[in-house]
């Protein structure tokens, strides 16, 4: 018999933590997120997963633990080098630049992605690769027909369809949304679940998904982490995590008699 494939994380907390005076935020988290896996983290508010987002993407400084990037340990750099070790986010609340085109916010994040620099003008007009790629990017989230639109005057949809572009730009190896779907229209959602699943379906991107919709969770996650009161309860398949009693109490607000 063969020997089993292991397959390195591509991301991996050992025993994250988090302390805010007394307050244990995230509390001794370890999870490794193989390559080509959706991984969907629930819990009810307070628990934990924002926070624990910020540690992996280094908005916050743990107070132990590791966070590891394809088995390297990044955990003493800031965001944007653990960015340009293949860590994409995309946050709530719409993170854009708010007087510049759509086209242009996606222009800059692929120009940075092929370290091409920043200038506004020289760089953009004498690369006609990066504005091809730019221009398919919008195609791929459907915004080109708002290309010279600036996002203060999209949609809330739109707005969270140019973040998920931006994201593609820059062409990470871990994706990490956090509530994609917030303070979206119904009509909205379904675009931004599709390119979620379009990423998932290019088989080696690692996605994280925090989001509180359970039908949004059953449809797009391969597996479900499940934090509570900053400690993890639970992580398995989804509609093995989803019936146990832990998650129907501590997450579904059901209570499941121990008899």
């Amino acid at each position: 018999m063969a020997d089993p494939i292991i397959v390195k994380p591509a991301l991996e907390t050992r025993g994250l933590t988090i302390r805010f005076g007394g307050h244990v935020a995230v509390n001794d988290v370890s999870c490794g997120f193989a390559p080509g896996t959706l991984t969907a983290i629930v819990g009810p508010n307070g628990a934990g997963k924002t926070t624990y987002f910020n540690l992996i993407s280094g908005q916050l400084r743990a107070s132990a633990g590791q966070v590891l990037v394809d088995g390297q340990d990044v955990t003493n750099l800031p965001a944007s080098a653990r960015t340009r070790r293949g860590l994409g986010r995309a946050f709530q609340l719409t993170n854009l630049f708010p007087q510049l085109s759509a086209l242009e916010n996606v222009r800059l994040a692929v120009q940075s992605s092929a370290a091409a620099g920043w200038s506004m003008l020289t760089v953009w007009n004498s690369r006609r690769d990066l504005i091809e790629k730019a221009e398919a990017v919008l195609e791929r989230v459907r915004l080109s027909d708002k290309r010279h639109v600036t996002p203060a005057a999209l949609s809330h949809g739109d707005q969270r369809k140019l973040e998920v572009a931006l994201l593609i730009a820059m062409e990470p190896t871990v994706f990490m949304f956090d509530e994609p779907t917030a303070g979206m229209s119904v009509d909205e959602v379904p675009t931004i679940l599709d390119l979620i699943q379009d990423i998932k379906r290019q088989g080696h991107a690692t996605v994280l998904l925090v989001e509180h919709k359970m039908d949004v969770v059953r449809s797009l996650a391969d597996r479900i982490v499940v934090l509570h009161n900053g400690a993890l309860v639970a992580d398995g398949e989804p509609a093995s995590v989803i019936a146990s009693p832990i998650v129907q109490e501590a997450y579904l607000g059901v209570e499941v008699s121990h008899a």
